[in-house]
């Protein structure tokens, strides 16, 4: 690769920061995909990557996936992505995100960050200290905390829907669902689950978080491999992207796949080999957008409950005119909502223009 114009993940990116401070150790990126729609908004990544080019390559991935989902979720903002690239060894970890901060701060604007992997509301505060272009914090007039539960909300809507849809129950009682990641999204997806009765199978590397979910919830626990191949009614990766690719499709043995992760499909072409199995894919950039939803409120200056418990439903909403598009015109519901976000974006770059 000779540029990043160049990079196969580049998608016409408004912007690609590459932030870097020697003294604590700070490699970041800041990936602006598009701001027609509002200025950039989608969480940080602290994430330990093999190179600093597959952190690059993810920032510019999830960036473009921010932009789909923020479309349509329909909040008055664009996409963006950050990623801290954690370093090896010991490091102090507040000079590393005061660092980030200062670097989100040149960015002037285009991008309000806040949680994603592997950060902490904690971690939120240190960086507004440094720009006032952050959400997800724990005070402040709006401040809402970490989005995660409200991404939970939002994915156990959704996956309520699509049972409805594909199984016939009105409820989850019985239900089987799988989880792969019990971060703070996936394990409180169980818990939303376990109270409306389903049964609950799930994998982690986090040894900790397994026998927690074991003693609270009942679940089953299977290694990080096996969870693929488990017989469920719906399979919800909410881990890290590309859980579905050409090494495990095969695998899955699933009617559904809603889950909280982003970028769940390795390859696009991978929504019409689930849609040939049977297998009703319902795209993570819709159903994982509650935290992008809590986080809007949250950047408006006044909470508001309600709007952001309505804009939870709109994505249920959403959901249903997919799968029913997708029904009618026999396209996989990937390509469907592709389209739909890819068209309201392009209207708001033309409106700009007027």
């Amino acid at each position: 690769m000779s540029s990043i114009f160049e990079h196969p993940d580049f998608d016409d990116h408004e912007s690609v920061t590459l932030l870097r401070d020697a003294k604590c150790g700070l490699f970041g990126i800041v990936a602006v995909h598009s701001t027609a729609l509002g200025p950039a908004a989608g969480g940080t990544r602290f994430w330990r990557y093999a190179t600093p080019e597959e952190g690059i390559a993810d920032a510019l991935r999830l960036s473009r996936a921010m932009s789909l989902k923020n479309a349509m979720a329909g909040i008055p903002h664009g996409g963006g992505k950050g990623v801290i690239l954690r370093p090896e060894g010991d490091f102090d970890r507040e000079a590393l995100f005061a660092a980030y901060g200062r670097g989100v701060n040149r960015v002037g604007g285009a991008y309000y960050t806040a949680e994603d992997v592997g950060v902490s509301p904690d971690d939120m505060r240190v960086i507004r200290t440094q720009t006032p272009f952050v959400a997800g914090l724990e005070d402040g007039d709006a401040a809402s905390g970490d989005p995660s539960p409200i991404t939970a909300d939002g994915v156990f809507r959704c996956l309520k829907h699509a049972v409805k849809y594909k199984v016939g129950a009105d409820g989850l009682e019985n239900i089987r669902v799988s989880i792969q990641g019990l971060g703070h999204v996936g394990y409180s997806l169980a818990r939303h689950l376990h109270k409306s009765g389903a049964k609950l199978t799930v994998t982690d590397i986090n040894q900790a978080v397994l026998e927690q979910a074991k003693a609270e919830f009942g679940a089953k626990v299977v290694g990080p491999e096996e969870i693929y191949a488990v017989e469920t009614d719906v399979f919800a990766p909410c881990a890290l992207g590309g859980a579905i690719n050409e090494n495990t499709i095969g695998q899955i043995k699933a009617k559904i796949v809603c889950g909280g992760a982003n970028n769940q499909l390795a390859a696009p072409d991978l929504a019409s080999a689930l849609q040939s199995k049977e297998m009703l894919y319902c795209p993570d950039y819709i159903v994982n957008g509650g935290g992008i939803i809590n986080v809007a409120s949250e950047l408006s200056g006044t909470y508001d409950f309600e709007w952001v418990d309505n804009k939870l439903n709109g994505l249920v909403d959403t959901l249903k005119a997919v799968i029913s598009e997708s029904e009618l015109s026999g396209r996989d519901t990937d390509s469907v909502a592709e389209e739909i976000a890819l068209s309201r974006i392009a209207a708001a770059k033309e409106r700009l223009k007027t």
